[in-house]
């Protein structure tokens, strides 16, 4: 009885967690993206298919996609051209070669948003989970513009390109421009992706963030800068980018500007001047301690400090 149960609890987990990846949704109302397959019915084998569609079907039976479809090796394997194609039996009926093309689906002549209807038949569950109402669904981007269907084109994702960073750079041409600058996150050198800090299918948080917040997301990588502190730098603690650039600076650290510019933004004249010089310039300056240097030089625990006397951000 106890073996029964732990078997039991061990095959309900794992559907759990194949559950998120790839899960049936809805069926396509075919009828309303094409109106020539109104009423129509499944062919009762996908051979007919490979009369006329050899070469592409060779060609798609490479890709990672195939391993669902019924179509590799004559096996049974879950779905069928008519899972995005629609049903095929107006398409077989008609005997004017030149209407073919009508009687059946293309991605070519339909509308972002019924693609996406198509696409998730499967894939509704996991990482699209949140794509109704997401900032690309509203954009009217489409699955297949980032991902390939029929054609093998990289190893992993069905991404559009091997490098998978080309295919956000389609749209996001300002952040591939300031990639280029010479403090900058390494997605140029492959040590990340867009896709480790942004879920391009959809977020509760903003800017498609894969956390709920920006610091969060900062903090998948820089743990040590997480806290709690002793003595907490408020800019700090309420958004990294207060200060930093994420998608790219010409001053290290990704910073936004250069201290102490950076730290004018918020600190005035208080306990010393905040400018580099004082009405004396460099001759005869009564403020020595701050001439030539950067607040950095004192305030180096700028992420904060668990120093008993670092309230000043100086140990």
């Amino acid at each position: 009885m106890l073996k029964a149960m732990v078997a039991g609890c061990v095959l309900g987990l794992v559907m759990w967690i194949f559950a998120g990846s790839v899960q049936a949704g809805p069926r396509v109302d075919w009828g309303k993206i094409n109106p020539a397959l109104k009423g129509a019915a499944s062919s009762s084998s996908i051979s007919v298919c490979l009369d006329c569609h050899e070469d592409y079907i060779k060609s798609f039976a490479k890709t990672k996609h195939a391993r669902h479809f019924k179509i590799k090796m004559g096996k049974s394997l879950g779905e069928s051209c008519e899972s995005c194609h629609g049903p095929m039996s107006a398409h077989l009926a008609e005997s004017d070669f030149s209407k073919k093309a009508a009687t059946t689906v293309s991605f070519k002549s339909i509308s972002a948003q019924q693609r996406n209807q198509i696409c998730q038949q499967c894939h509704e569950k996991g990482l699209t989970l949140h794509w109704k109402g997401s900032a690309h669904e509203m954009s009217n981007v489409s699955c297949n513009n980032c991902h390939y269907i029929g054609k093998r084109r990289s190893k992993r994702n069905f991404s559009i390109y091997e490098d998978s960073k080309k295919a956000c750079f389609q749209c996001h041409k300002d952040k591939r421009a300031r990639m280029l600058r010479s403090a900058h996150m390494p997605l140029r050198e492959g040590k990340m992706s867009c896709a480790s800090c942004h879920n391009p299918h959809g977020s509760l948080a903003p800017s498609l963030l894969i956390k709920a917040s920006v610091n969060e997301t900062c903090y998948v990588c820089h743990q040590e800068k997480r806290g709690p502190m002793l003595w907490e730098h408020a800019p700090v603690r309420e958004d990294c980018s207060n200060c930093h650039d994420v998608h790219g600076s010409n001053h290290l650290s990704m910073l936004k500007w250069k201290p102490p510019y950076l730290c004018q933004t918020c600190h005035s004249n208080t306990f010393h001047p905040s400018e580099l010089y004082d009405k004396n310039r460099a001759f005869g300056s009564a403020k020595r301690d701050v001439l030539g240097k950067a607040c950095l030089n004192c305030h180096s625990r700028i992420h904060g400090s668990n120093h008993p006397s670092g309230v000043r951000f100086q140990r």
